[in-house]
């Protein structure tokens, strides 16, 4: 099979560029430290601890179970991932080139660009939150609310969402290598300040918190009306779903590993077993918000600010920052940059694409607090994973089960109208229609009131459809060129 380097070889220039080309197997630099700390730092977001708390009250279930629906999630997206990093480790190349395989050297502009708008969406919330750290720390700083408000910002919120802004900008044009130690540094942190924030949380609350953990969120009013099983299922298909646009595009980071076996073991530290220890916290520490507070608190920044100890709300906060800060630009940031990289190499490069991607994040996280989370986290989660899943279903079926593991990678790169991934002018019509099919009915399960049964599973129901129908195409095409040969 033909491998083409990063520096040599057949290249098209309105498909190859020096960001998306194959990155030599000497140059790639990470192990599975790296990998842990790429899922370190997405679960411990203040977006994905509110996540995490708001399940344990949105379905009105023990508290245990809960907990177990999440790390079972974690068990589930560490297969997911392990399935969508392998091509990437074997060729070096990112997610938008892989697809080009699925569908075709110019349609996979598609799908990068379907989930590049999704990334850019998420980085714009995701700066949000991570102001709301920054925001904390100067309140406590100058002993100040911050002001009047607009847009449901203060004007100490908006000055923090700038700072955000512009910080995480200036770290991504440092490069990969500084965002990865960047990482490293943030993601063990993050856990000595959430373990610290559990012990005050069990020293203020006492010994009678064990006694909640289980129950206090059981039978609340918030309980699903589909049953607990139901309600099970849904909590694990919302925390696949938070995680649907990372697994599709993780060969954007195994791209990075030395081999396969590096990034299974961060896979498997970074998922379950880190999501096992961060849901506890979470756990834990709602349910003390219930017992000290009389209330439910879902943002650690908002528990820490109620807590009333100045030395941990300061460190909590720069943590708290940091950790979302790393995420957003690894799972929200770099790869939309790739994803309008590969709209037009020649002209776009990764940087340019992420300047781009940051404009226009700027006003989605701008519009966050008065406008999008009206809609609801879960909802939120769950319409952006049920639209991004039959992209994954399609990717694992066609490398897996299409092509056997076999690509050609100068083909990849190439225009040539009998290369093997030009299909239809660089259009694989079967993987777009298995896309449009399978995205409408995932999403629909979300906010069509007669599929309201199927509300959380959207994002398995999605994969699993896009992936039959695109295999089941694939399949009748091939068949019918048999008979056409003979």
């Amino acid at each position: 099979m033909a491998n083409l380097s990063g520096k040599s070889g057949p290249r098209d220039g309105g498909l190859y560029n020096e960001d998306l080309a194959p990155i030599p197997a000497s140059e790639r630099k990470w192990g599975a430290f790296e990998i842990f700390n790429v899922w370190n730092n997405d679960i411990q977001s203040l977006f994905g601890y509110t996540l995490a708390a708001s399940l344990f009250i949105t379905y009105g279930l023990n508290g245990w179970m809960v907990f177990a629906a999440i790390v079972l999630a974690g068990f589930f997206v560490m297969v997911l991932v392990n399935l969508t990093g392998r091509p990437s480790v074997k060729h070096g190349v990112p997610y938008p080139v892989i697809a080009r395989a699925s569908m075709g050297v110019y349609g996979a502009r598609f799908p990068a660009l379907v989930r590049g708008i999704v990334a850019i969406f998420w980085y714009g919330v995701q700066t949000y939150f991570a102001s709301t750290a920054v925001a904390l720390l100067f309140n406590t700083l100058i002993g100040s609310e911050g002001g009047a408000e607009f847009l449901g910002m203060t004007a100490v919120g908006w000055i923090s969402y700038l700072i955000v802004c512009v910080f995480q900008v200036a770290l991504f044009m440092k490069g990969i290598d500084w965002v990865g130690k960047f990482l490293n540094w943030a993601g063990p942190f993050v856990y000595i300040v959430m373990i610290a924030l559990c012990l005050v949380i069990w020293w203020k609350a006492g010994n009678g918190i064990f006694a909640a953990l289980g129950t206090i969120f059981e039978g609340s009013e918030a309980s699903d009306p589909r049953g607990p099983v139901a309600a099970f299922v849904a909590v694990v298909g919302t925390m696949i779903a938070y995680f649907a646009a990372v697994v599709i595009n993780f060969g954007d980071f195994s791209r990075f590993v030395s081999d396969e076996r590096a990034m299974k073991r961060g896979n498997f530290w970074g998922l379950p077993v880190s999501m096992a220890f961060f849901s506890f916290i979470a756990l834990f520490v709602t349910a003390g918000t219930v017992v000290l507070f009389g209330e439910k608190l879902v943002n650690p920044a908002d528990i820490v600010d109620r807590v009333d100890n100045v030395l941990l709300t300061l460190i909590a906060a720069i943590t708290f920052f940091a950790a979302t800060v790393g995420i957003n630009l690894v799972a929200n940031f770099i790869p939309p940059a790739y994803d309008i990289a590969n709209l037009n190499p020649e002209k776009i490069s990764a940087k340019t694409g992420g300047i781009i991607t940051a404009v226009i994040a700027f006003f989605i996280g701008a519009l966050w607090v008065s406008v999008i989370s009206n809609i609801g986290i879960a909802a939120f989660v769950d319409t952006l994973g049920a639209f991004l899943a039959p992209l994954y279903g399609i990717l694992v079926a066609d490398y897996y089960l299409v092509r056997k593991q076999n690509i050609d990678v100068e083909a990849l790169f190439s225009s040539d109208p009998e290369a093997r991934y030009h299909y239809n002018n660089g259009w694989n019509m079967k993987a777009i229609f298995a896309f449009a099919i399978a995205a409408l009915f995932s999403v629909a399960t979300v906010w069509v009131p007669a599929l309201s049964e199927l509300s959380g599973y959207g994002w398995v129901i999605g994969a699993v459809l896009g992936g039959v129908l695109h295999l089941g195409l694939m399949r009748l095409q091939t068949a019918e060129a048999g008979k056409a040969a003979h």
